[in-house]
């Protein structure tokens, strides 16, 4: 399809960031421990300059760059992705002063951010999530009592309190801040959530680290307490889940970029396999059953890369069947990664399976983005509310 063939210079950058995550960027993975934030590599991703393109750059661009890191180093794939999510909020809907203080270490990659949406109880029903912000009321002498303003028993309103817990957490424990989504009013659905900045260093704010099947920095939150105040907002009152939804939307194309990047890195290595390896008097190649297979895989790849591009340039374009489209481009994007690297721990047989081994890293890698940011069926079911719309 001509519309979506990358210009020259998309290209070469592709192949630039291919060579960077390749040769800078996957020793400083190595040199991290697995499930823990990584923060030289944080910092290697801001000092390249692709922390700083991240918020600058629209959906198309981001699409590329997490492809291109993912077939070179997965890790730091999603250490630009995870830095994304959690700061995105701030970059697209914050106030003047939390960009100011936030932003800036952020895009240098010195300041990590973290996403908190999810709940034990509210993971893919986000509408749903409990985490209670309860109004803290103030008193004193020449405050809002003695002036009148407040309510009927003469308080005025000024803070919250966050009490809840948050799971599946991206860089919790280990991020400088937090984008918190709290229930500010009850009973009111997607329509009384709110969005928080909360600094890492609040009083009654702390986290644990999750031992996940993909080596990420994931963990639960639990908030005890926590003050936050107007300054802390992030958009407006009561229209947070507007904040959240418009993040996944950006996020979600990338998400199958993500899944393009580990299918055509497992895509790669099976070409070379199957053209070196003899076997039955022959390269694998030659037998009919293999050919069709790694055909299979390569044209769901290619199919799966231009539905993420349609996705992301439709994004780019305001147009308004984006939900439809980004839901197409992660439920097939992702769902192919996993046939193609399934397929390819197949034709490559026990040594695939060996740890260390790179398909055994993608097969770890691949299985976690058909769930976040939206399960597979939720996909689906956001497809076909479009549908029928």
């Amino acid at each position: 399809m001509p519309g979506f063939a990358l210009e020259p210079e998309q290209q070469t950058w592709c192949d630039t960031l291919r060579t960077l995550a390749r040769e800078k960027l996957r020793p400083l993975a190595e040199q991290g421990e697995a499930g823990h934030l990584n923060r030289p590599l944080v910092e290697a991703l801001g000092e390249l300059g692709l922390l700083e393109r991240l918020f600058t750059s629209g959906a198309l661009d981001l699409c590329l760059m997490r492809e291109s890191l993912a077939r070179g180093c997965t890790e730091a794939e999603t250490a630009l992705a995870l830095q994304g999510l959690g700061a995105a909020p701030v970059a697209r809907a914050g106030t003047d002063e939390q960009r100011a203080r936030w932003m800036p270490g952020v895009r240098a990659g010195r300041t990590v951010a973290g996403f908190a949406l999810s709940e034990p109880g509210a993971g893919s029903d986000a509408a749903a999530l409990t985490l209670a912000a309860e109004p803290e009321r103030r008193y004193g002498s020449g405050s809002a009592r003695e002036s009148g303003a407040g309510g009927s028993d003469g308080a005025a309103v000024g803070d919250w309190r966050l009490s809840g817990e948050k799971c599946w957490i991206s860089n919790a424990p280990y991020a400088d801040f937090y984008t918190v989504f709290a229930r500010t009013t009850p009973g009111a659905g997607a329509r009384g959530i709110t969005a928080f900045l909360v600094p890492a260093d609040r009083a009654g704010l702390s986290g644990t680290a999750l031992d996940m099947l993909s080596p990420h920095p994931i963990g639960t939150l639990v908030l005890d307490g926590v003050r936050v105040g107007r300054a802390d907002v992030i958009g407006v009152p009561d229209r947070g889940f507007r904040v959240a939804m418009d993040t996944l939307n950006l996020f979600r194309p990338s998400v199958g970029a993500f899944a393009v990047g580990m299918a055509q890195a497992a895509l790669d290595a099976t070409l070379a396999h199957t053209a070196g390896r003899t076997a039955f008097g022959g390269p694998l190649k030659d037998l009919q059953s293999v050919s069709h297979l790694v055909a299979e895989m390569a044209t769901r790849t290619e199919a799966a890369r231009l539905l993420v591009y349609a996705a992301a340039s439709a994004y780019d374009r305001n147009e308004p069947d984006v939900p439809k489209s980004s839901a197409m481009a992660k439920l097939f994007a992702t769902e192919t990664a996993q046939f193609v690297v399934d397929s390819a721990v197949q034709l490559h047989g026990a040594r695939a399976l060996r740890r260390g081994h790179l398909l055994e890293h993608l097969y770890r890698e691949v299985r976690a983005p058909r769930i976040y940011e939206g399960a597979t069926e939720v996909q689906r079911t956001i497809i076909a509310k479009e549908l029928y719309a």
